[in-house]
């Protein structure tokens, strides 16, 4: 009989994927639809492709746990894709296109992420119990 892990039973139970990563994808389509026209295949499309790669890569994350190592290194993938999309929040707020205080809620979103991936990778072996697996 399989043992049930302590934190979730897969991927879509996690609070880091199914509340933080898909609400801040959510909000950054939201505000994405506001950019000017001629940033469609350039800003926009960068902010909402790693906005939504960031879940993406906690599901991936979630198929590796069989290895602790591959494991961390798909949620490590997954804080680039956060520290990609603070990269184009700031650019829309330099350019004007989102305010301070859509700024400030998008970057506290990603912070609390990262928060949560951290918790994650520290307690790698908790998510990974291989006994769990298969």
């Amino acid at each position: 009989m399989r043992e049930k892990l302590p934190y979730a039973s897969n991927f879509q139970d996690l609070l880091v994927y199914k509340k933080k990563a898909m609400e801040l994808a959510e909000d950054t389509f939201t505000i994405s639809l506001s950019f000017p026209r001629e940033e469609r295949y350039s800003l926009t499309s960068q902010i909402r492709r790693s906005s939504r790669s960031i879940g993406a890569q906690i599901a991936e994350a979630w198929g590796k746990r069989a290895y602790i190592k591959h494991f961390t290194s798909k949620l490590t993938d997954a804080e680039a894709e956060i520290n990609e999309t603070e990269h184009w929040i700031d650019i829309a707020y330099n350019c004007q296109y989102i305010s301070i205080s859509s700024r400030n809620k998008l970057k506290k979103q990603c912070f609390d992420i990262n928060r949560l991936l951290g918790g994650m990778i520290k307690k790698a072996d908790l998510f990974c119990n291989t006994d769990c697996l298969h």
